[in-house]
């Protein structure tokens, strides 16, 4: 019984080992220099979505096992060379900005976040390409709202821009900005370097000044204590004995020799500060006329840019207005052509439709003359005989005659004079009915009669006597 109890209380000391080494194994601990980004299930937000992940900097975690897994995130900071050339400013003007950027991943709660959903896994060169991929398009989206006067001079504005609209995307993807490093910014129009020599010769101006300023005042301060001296000499001299005066003379001679000389001296000072101060001006004015050179090419590109985008734009729209008016005529093409193939069929059905009821017409009379064709021919002529005949008659009604001279002798034929024989033959003139049908490829029908020549012709003659017969150089011959 007692080895039994050793034998538990020796099983459960091992059990509770090792659940301890467990724990422990479990038991992670965050170093100073990482984000310990633990994942699995997490907890929830305050919304009651699920959470990706929780980010701990610093102190300890217990990683539970199965559901829970751990990973870090690089605190170590990483430098950025940005080299980004010709990047167009707002006065349309290529600069090359060298720089260097110095970005590290975020220990702030919510960027940190971003970080751990974003870059957890990626690699130190992986991230160091997507963070300057950012800061190039955000320093190209500063560049371009800014003067090359204001990137130039006021260079903390510069990159006071560039800081805030680089931080800004980083921290999208879990990153901050640590420092910015412009070099030296240089364009391709030679207008930084000019505004640089500008400032030079200010300055060289401004000290040359200060030179010849000084010089002036230490002249006019020996002067004045020459004269102090002259003054004092000369009163000595005058409360001297008479024995003195040739000491005087020579004194005085003395003097004027040396003001001579101080005169002189004090006129080359005088030259040579004129001239320099000339030298001064005409380099000022060298690099005034500089500058404004590079200012005109300036204005010069940027109204070359303006017209050419203009023109182009113009282009375009010439261009869109020429295949709208295209478009417009082939569509109105289009509607007209169907709007003619629409009529044309309309009058090919009509026409179709006058044919089918003739046919139809036609059908019943060969059925109301027993299925006998040629009889249904006849009544149709028997039906149109007096159509015919006024067609013929037609033919010389209101005949007009410039001019006809006739001698008639009233011989004639000892019946009627020849003035009624000429109008007997111009109305025989007319085509007999049966040559008409003749013309037409058919043959008069037999029940008209062998006389139908004399009856027609007679007919005609009837019919023209009623019409009021031929009109002979504007009055009616009967």
């Amino acid at each position: 019984m007692p080895d039994t109890a050793v034998i538990a209380i020796v099983a459960a000391v091992i059990v509770l080992f090792s659940l301890l080494l467990v724990f422990l194994s479990r038991y992670k601990k965050c170093p100073s220099d990482k984000i310990m980004v633990i994942y699995g299930k997490v907890g929830s937000n305050k919304d009651g979505t699920a959470r990706s992940a929780k980010c701990i900097h610093g102190g300890a975690s217990f990683i539970m096992p199965v559901v829970q897994a751990s990973e870090f995130l690089d605190l170590t900071p990483m430098s950025i060379n940005v080299d980004l050339r010709n990047a167009l400013s707002h006065q349309n003007i290529r600069v090359d900005v060298p720089s260097r950027f110095t970005v590290g991943i975020s220990t702030e709660s919510g960027v940190m976040q971003n970080a751990a959903e974003r870059l957890l896994g990626q690699s130190m060169p992986a991230i160091q390409e997507l963070a300057k991929d950012i800061i190039f398009g955000q320093l190209r989206l500063v560049i371009a709202t800014m003067d090359i006067e204001e990137i130039n001079t006021d260079r903390d504005k510069f990159l006071e821009a560039v800081s805030y609209n680089v931080e800004t995307e980083l921290k999208k993807i879990g990153l901050r900005l640590i420092n910015v490093n412009v070099t030296d910014i240089t364009d391709e129009s030679g207008y930084i370097e000019a505004l640089g020599k500008e400032a030079a010769a200010k300055a060289i101006n401004d000290a040359k000044k200060t030179v010849a300023e000084k010089n002036r005042d230490g002249s006019i301060g020996e002067a004045n204590a020459m004269q102090d001296q002259r003054v004092q000499v000369s009163t000595a001299n005058a409360s001297a004995v008479s024995g003195e005066n040739e000491a005087k003379a020579a004194i005085a001679q003395s003097d004027a020799t040396r003001r001579e000389r101080e005169a002189e001296a004090l006129r080359r000072a005088t030259v040579a500060e004129k001239i320099a101060a000339a030298k001064a001006l005409e380099e000022a004015y060298a690099a005034e006329q500089e500058a404004e050179n590079a200012r005109a090419a300036r204005d010069a590109a940027t109204q070359q840019a303006d017209i050419i985008v203009k023109t182009k734009i113009q282009k375009e729209q010439l261009e869109l207005q020429a295949e709208a008016d295209a478009e417009q005529k082939r569509r109105r093409a289009r509607g007209e052509a169907d709007a003619i193939y629409a009529t044309m069929e309309a009058q090919a059905r009509g026409m179709q439709e006058i044919l089918a009821r003739q046919a139809a017409g036609f059908t019943k009379i060969v059925e109301s003359a027993g299925g006998d064709a040629n009889a249904a021919v006849q009544l149709m002529l028997v039906d149109k005989i007096e159509n015919l005949i006024k067609i013929q008659v037609e033919a010389i009604k209101n005949v007009q005659f410039d001019k006809i001279t006739v001698w008639d002798s009233m011989g004639g034929d000892g019946n009627s004079p020849t003035t009624a024989n000429f109008l007997s033959g111009l109305l025989k003139s007319v085509p007999p009915l049966a040559d008409t049908f003749k013309m037409a490829g058919m043959q008069i029908p037999a029940f008209l009669g062998k006389d139908i020549e004399e009856k027609t012709d007679a007919r005609i003659a009837d019919s023209a006597d009623k019409e009021g017969a031929v009109n002979i150089s504007g009055k009616n011959v009967k």
